[in-house]
């Protein structure tokens, strides 16, 4: 007699089985073979620290992540692109309020909007310094959070200022959730598959923590897009 396998109730959004509903970002940011889509935008980052502990760690987990059971159902992005979003820019495919500047028109060429946000930032003071530690893996990224209470508050300060300078602030600007993006979801895992990776991420979890107190991140860089394959450092705020 077998038994039917319950996925972790964390990543019931990746069950086949629990999640019914349409996957994100499906035929605008990627298609059905995982190919990324034209989507252009800009955004402020902060790249993973080249040639670092952590950054190699960081790359070898997505390696692992690649091994695991029906990991075809995951599209991934290139090692180049890892990066940890400090502030979300604009895109192309959301051009709506409060994700646009209230002082321009909805129809502004994304060209136009990130030579409005490079002039902007001429008169930009970079914020103080922070450190983001792995709180969580999920099958598609590293789940993040401040190490202290003072690099929350040096977080909430770029935060600010940044939604002030460019003229907009998302929803989920207090509860926005750091991370760093490894894969998007293609096709929703079985249950089985989702009991293995949960035993995986939550000893990789462990191993990163005991190694690692805080991710090793370049400055962060206004950055510009084509599709979420690379990210283009046009000023970095330093």
């Amino acid at each position: 007699m077998t038994f039917p396998v319950n996925p972790p109730a964390r990543l019931a959004g990746f069950s086949a089985s629990c999640n019914p509903e349409p996957l994100a970002h499906m035929g605008i940011r990627f298609d059905a073979q995982g190919r990324f889509l034209k989507e252009p935008g800009n955004s402020v980052v902060c790249h993973l620290t080249e040639g670092s502990a952590s950054q190699g760690a960081i790359i070898a987990l997505r390696a692992l992540y690649q091994e695991l059971p029906e990991a075809d159902k995951l599209a991934f992005t290139p090692v180049s692109s890892l990066h940890m979003t400090l502030f979300q820019g604009v895109i192309d495919t959301r051009r709506a309020l409060p994700y646009w500047p209230q002082d321009l028109p909805l129809d502004t060429p994304i060209e136009d909007v990130t030579e409005i946000f490079c002039q902007r930032l001429k008169h930009f003071r970079a914020g103080p310094g922070f450190r983001l530690g792995l709180t969580a893996l999920t099958p598609t990224a590293m789940i993040l959070e401040p190490v202290d209470e003072e690099d929350k508050a040096a977080l909430a300060d770029w935060r600010d200022r940044l939604a002030r300078l460019f003229g907009y602030r998302h929803p989920d600007h207090e509860t926005y959730e750091f991370h760093v993006g490894f894969a998007y979801v293609l096709s929703r895992f079985s249950d089985t598959a989702l009991c293995h990776w949960e035993e995986v991420l939550q000893r990789e979890t462990r191993h990163f923590q005991a190694k690692f107190a805080c991710l090793e991140l370049d400055p962060p860089a206004f950055s510009t897009f084509e599709d979420m394959t690379r990210f283009e450092e046009v000023v970095i705020l330093d």
